[in-house]
């Protein structure tokens, strides 16, 4: 298996730290909204590395934080004149919701940043006790990043080139940092805003302590795979490996791997354009397996553009897998036989080589579009070799694999039974009387009626179905 490491901008053959184990942490979403569908991306793809780990008989432990104390946080609390603890636990539980229309299984464990002070005013104080960060006299704590010399290998910029960036465009209230391009660990309290009792201020953590400090505790100094968005590159994760490594005083992560951006209409998605998207509000148009496969059609580390068509085409192309499981559901209700006949054997050899072809796709920096493609092959040797006269080891093992490789894309392949009102199943039952008594006028006309209202109906061997338009 080999993953593209940012820290070193080339694949690489992953080995993990333990035989058998995956060690593996993703920076989560800030909670004080919906979660947006760029927020999207990296959930649906990290859960999908993680369950092709499993997939291979890893065992995965996956940790990814909600940050659940933030500027944005305070300020939507002050809007609604409520607690900044009511506004995340508000949207922690949305965010888990998301989650699970979006079907990405729930962390090893999900920690929150309030709960996890202690651990950084810990890692905070052995920091500046090894001198790598120092208290200014309003009582914040900077990182010393001079002090680190690696700074700078994550993003691949040149700590020289930064600090005089950083001069340049020198920021108010800022005065007692040593360097410009030092960054914060704690810093002292605001009125109204929430804070903790520490060695140096009242207060509370910056942003990227938390990380460290909850990767440390669930996963350990070291880890396999840090992930997350290709915009924490640079400082967040940066700033997670001068603390990390100082600190514990060994490599924090052997893998770095990034999502591209995400735009939409060719655009940066901006509520000032108009092109700003929750997926709760993706949701009301389409289920949340068709965000899903659409996030998959693409590699990982590509952008991807957002479009009202690109989704459609997704959705299309989700339910020529549904609708191939579908029909071999429906054989293996009366299909018999347990061996392969002599007609089936090919197509297992060919089943095989596409589950083959399908495993180097994944294993190729977990190329998902490549592996959809592998999954249509399958679908399509389905569809040409598997009917009323298949064996059922056959077709079992068509539908079994199918279900498997999507399993690992999150995609589930089980139609759920939706339940018609009254007045469609009344109107189905008419049509088929009508089809009874030889009223072909009525029975087509009913069929038109139902197509009106996106009820698409199908005759078949086993009877009368219906699916929505």
């Amino acid at each position: 298996m080999k993953i593209f490491n940012t820290l070193t901008r080339k694949k690489e053959d992953f080995i993990s730290l333990e035989p058998g184990k995956v060690k593996m942490y993703v920076c989560g979403p800030t909670v004080y909204n919906f979660i947006h569908i760029g927020n999207a991306r990296p959930m649906i793809c990290f859960d999908t590395v993680r369950r092709y780990f499993e997939y291979k008989g890893y065992d995965v432990n996956f940790v990814s934080n909600f940050t659940d104390v933030d500027d944005k946080i305070i300020k939507k609390a002050i809007e609604e004149g409520v607690d900044a603890d009511t506004i995340s636990k508000r949207y922690i539980a949305e965010c888990k919701k998301d989650m699970e229309a979006m079907n990405v299984k729930p962390a090893t464990k999900h920690p929150l940043a309030t709960e996890e002070i202690c651990g950084m005013l810990d890692m905070i104080q052995e920091l500046i006790e090894k001198g790598h960060a120092y208290q200014a006299a309003d009582g914040t704590v900077y990182f010393r990043t001079n002090s680190f010399k690696e700074y700078g290998k994550l993003s691949h910029k040149n700590l020289d080139d930064l600090q005089s960036g950083f001069r340049e465009i020198k920021v108010t209230g800022e005065e007692g940092k040593e360097d410009p391009s030092d960054f914060v660990l704690w810093k002292p309290k605001k009125d109204g805003e929430p804070y903790w009792e520490s060695p140096w201020c009242e207060g509370r953590p910056g942003w990227h302590i938390e990380c460290s400090v909850m990767s440390k505790k669930y996963l350990g100094e070291q880890i396999d795979i840090h992930a997350g968005g290709e915009d924490l590159i640079f400082p967040h994760h940066e700033n997670e490996i001068a603390q990390s490594e100082s600190a514990n005083g060994k490599e924090f992560a052997r893998y770095w791997m990034h999502n591209g951006f995400l735009n939409i209409d060719n655009k940066k998605m901006s509520k000032s354009l108009g092109n700003f998207f929750t997926v709760r509000e993706i949701g009301e148009k389409y289920d949340l397996q068709v965000l899903r496969f659409f996030m998959l059609s693409a590699h990982y580390r590509s952008p991807l553009n957002f479009s009202a068509d690109l989704m459609e085409a997704s959705k299309n192309s989700l339910e020529r897998i549904l609708n191939c499981t579908g029909k071999l559901d429906d054989l293996l209700k009366n299909a018999s036989g347990e061996e392969l006949q002599d007609k089936e054997q090919e197509g297992k050899k060919e089943l095989d080589n596409l589950v083959g072809k399908y495993e180097a796709a994944m294993e190729d920096d977990f190329n998902t579009a490549d592996g959809i493609s592998a999954i249509f092959e399958i679908v399509k040797l389905a569809n040409s070799t598997a009917d009323e006269n298949s064996s059922k080891v056959y077709v079992s093992q068509l539908r079994n694999t199918i279900g498997k490789l999507c399993d690992v894309l999150g995609i589930i392949t089980e139609k759920k039974e939706e339940i018609l009102d009254s007045e469609i199943e009344e109107m189905i039952a008419a049509r088929q009387q009508a089809r009874k008594n030889k009223d072909f006028a009525l029975a087509d006309q009913i069929r038109g009626e139902l197509l009106n209202k996106g009820i698409i109906l199908e005759d078949t061997r086993e009877g009368v179905k219906w699916k929505r338009a």
